[in-house]
């Protein structure tokens, strides 16, 4: 496979310009390659010196990743910006980025995923950002305990960054909505929710959490975004000849 058939595959499931208005990443393409076929794509939440180390040792030609190198607005290529571009190079390693379309995908996204893994029935699209909505919301088919919503979503044992457990013991309705999404606990309160899930925590939000009676849990905007490349990669390898590989580059945050 030659990297524009590769592109058309990811463009085909996650249709990146869908969100080209609302979403600062360059989604797409961010880096090329030389050419030649393709018999490795890596899989990682970000595109660190570390991730593309780790990709180019495991011999990947493709760097897959959520949160990419360029945000909107052009950038000097000095520092680390240019030390990550020059491995890229140096390695033949392409890096493709998606964002948004990857938090919101139903099937694959990391939202989805996330909402899978807390048990949600009858799921419906959440959290409008720009007016896009890319979370989920959903139903407990029986009312669970937060330990055990951690349980679910932290199977490693691992602890939230935060949580504000203001809400009813018994949980019966969660709202999700990955990353850095505190702000948005103000729609799962204006709807009515009992368990907003999110990424990263905000001091402002903490006012309104507990006077509302809502429980917030912020499990990790690395740990709530691992979900998305590890499905595309299980889907790839799945539809397609090429390997994959997970680089795993946690940052407890």
């Amino acid at each position: 496979m030659k990297l524009q058939d590769l592109d058309h595959w990811f463009r085909e499931l996650l249709d990146p310009d869908a969100l080209a208005s609302v979403d600062d990443s360059l989604n797409g393409i961010q880096v090329g390659r030389s050419g030649g076929d393709i018999s490795k794509v890596a899989f990682a939440v970000d595109a660190s010196l570390e991730t593309i180390r780790r990709a180019a040792e495991a011999g990947a030609q493709v760097l897959f990743v959520h949160h990419g190198l360029f945000w909107g607005k052009p950038v000097r290529i000095e520092g680390f910006m240019r030390d990550r571009i020059k491995l890229l190079l140096d390695a033949d390693l392409a890096l493709w980025a998606c964002h948004l379309p990857l938090d919101r995908h139903p099937e694959v996204g990391n939202n989805a995923v996330l909402a899978g893994l807390l048990g949600l029935s009858d799921r419906e699209a959440f959290g409008a950002y720009h007016g896009v909505k890319i979370g989920y919301r959903g139903s407990f088919p029986q009312p669970v305990s937060l330990e055990e919503v951690i349980a679910r979503i932290l199977p490693d044992l691992s602890r939230p960054g935060c949580i504000i457990a203001s809400g009813p013991a018994a949980l019966r309705t969660a709202a999700v909505v990955s990353g850095g999404a505190a702000f948005e606990v103000g729609q799962a309160i204006a709807e009515g929710i009992d368990l907003y899930v999110t990424g990263e925590p905000s001091h402002s939000v903490y006012g309104m959490v507990v006077e509302s009676r809502t429980t917030f849990l912020s499990a990790g905007h690395y740990a709530t975004e691992v979900h998305g490349p590890k499905a595309v990669a299980a889907l790839l390898s799945s539809q397609t000849a090429l390997g994959t590989v997970f680089i795993d580059v946690p940052t407890g945050l």
